[in-house]
């Protein structure tokens, strides 16, 4: 009986001892490395809450949402194509008339969308062709634009001469336009068989003030 009292004794006496060590390392560990523990709890990566990556998400969506709204805009924007419908309406303006007719697309508006091909238009309109020119070109503008059907109208206006000058060349009756020096038309008149009051006034250079005055002495003096 003795000898178990022992026993149990020596045990308990041992794990008061372990206990008392274990106890003491840990003192003495934190007094040599003090906030130890704490540092490596600061490094370790924060995992977000469930709650935080359910509010991230339709962020995230809305952004990738608006970029693919934004990209499909942009694809369906109408351009020009080689397909599309040009028409080209002339305006008189002089006569007062109005012609259409479809013509190729031109190369260069294949491809532009409606700003563009306003820039290109106003472009032309600043430096027309000399044949357009000729026809008393004066502006032109975009009048539909779709994909399919684009339609611009041309403005011309034929500037009618002020008036005429009667001369001779060659022995014949010449028409000049106001300018005295753009010839207008030669004529079969000889200045022979005119009057001789008449003649001299050509020879000098007769003045007629509107067309209709010419065409009256055409009928006059033609053979």
């Amino acid at each position: 009986m003795k000898l178990v009292k022992r026993i149990s004794l020596f045990m308990t006496l041992s794990m008061v001892m372990f206990g008392l060590g274990g106890w003491g390392a840990l003192k003495a560990e934190d007094f040599f490395y003090p906030n130890r523990y704490r540092h490596e709890a600061a490094k370790a990566p924060s995992v977000p809450s469930q709650q935080s990556q359910i509010l991230l998400k339709p962020q995230t969506a809305g952004i990738e949402e608006e970029e693919q709204v934004i990209e499909a805009a942009a694809a369906d924007e109408p351009v020009v194509t080689a397909d599309t419908l040009y028409l080209v309406e002339q305006v008189d303006l002089s006569k007062g008339t109005v012609t259409e007719k479809e013509e190729t697309v031109p190369v260069m508006y294949i491809g532009l969308n409606r700003e563009e091909l306003l820039e290109a238009l106003s472009a032309y309109g600043d430096n027309p062709p000399l044949t357009e020119l000729e026809q008393g070109f004066e502006t032109i503008e975009l009048t539909a634009f779709s994909k399919d059907r684009v339609a611009v109208c041309k403005y011309y206006k034929v500037k009618e001469p002020e008036g005429f000058y009667l001369m001779v060349a060659d022995h014949f009756i010449v028409v000049y336009e106001e300018d005295r020096s753009t010839l207008y038309m030669n004529t079969d008149i000889l200045l022979e068989r005119l009057p001789d009051s008449l003649q001299r006034e050509i020879m000098a250079g007769k003045h007629v003030a509107s067309e209709e005055e010419l065409y009256l002495f055409l009928e006059s003096y033609s053979s």
